[in-house]
């Protein structure tokens, strides 16, 4: 036989939930008016786009696939230009950096600094300076284990793979508070 639960404890039960449901509303209300709001896709002062200089890295080829994806048409050395550029985007420095930073007493790596650097400006088709020469460098420390050869370059690649996705989001921020050329 199960007890019954009594009508005065049911009723406290049903406040405390109800007090704790008007909280959770009040925080919601409290947050958006803060003027909290999700980041929004970015919008550009521009909707043609050349990529120069290195172009073919693993860096800018992800940026290139980014502002085609925020609404950009993007023009390179190998697509035909179906409409002139109204910025040009030249990439100087794309480059990845792998250094020793930890050793055993036997001279055996223990610790490594992957790098990623990457160098850009932004310019208008006459020669103006939107974004000037900016270079974005990343770092990530990474332990090192010669018994676990295979592994350790799988993660030393998804660690790249991150930055390069970090140095993509930072350039298209960069890109997008343009407001006018």
């Amino acid at each position: 036989m199960t007890p019954l639960v009594s009508p005065l404890r049911f009723v406290a039960e049903r406040r405390r939930a109800l007090q704790h449901l008007a909280v959770g509303a009040a925080a919601v209300v409290g947050v958006s008016g803060c003027g909290f709001a999700l980041r929004k896709a970015p919008t550009f002062a521009f909707q043609v786009v050349r990529i120069a200089g290195s172009e073919s890295t693993p860096v800018a080829s992800e940026l290139r696939t980014a502002l085609i994806t925020n609404g950009l048409t993007v023009i390179t050395s190998a697509t035909p230009a179906s409409a002139p550029a109204q910025v040009v985007l030249t990439v100087t420095v794309d480059q990845r950096e792998r250094i020793a930073v930890g050793q055993t007493a036997a001279g055996q790596v223990r610790e490594l600094q992957l790098r990623t650097r990457f160098t850009f400006r932004l310019r208008t088709v006459g020669e103006k300076d939107l974004i000037e020469d900016t270079e974005l460098l990343l770092e990530r420390d990474m332990s090192f284990s010669e018994t676990a050869v295979l592994s350790k370059a799988a993660e030393e690649e998804l660690l790249y793979r991150d930055m390069a996705s970090d140095v993509v989001q930072q350039v298209v921020r960069r890109m997008a508070a343009v407001k006018s050329l």
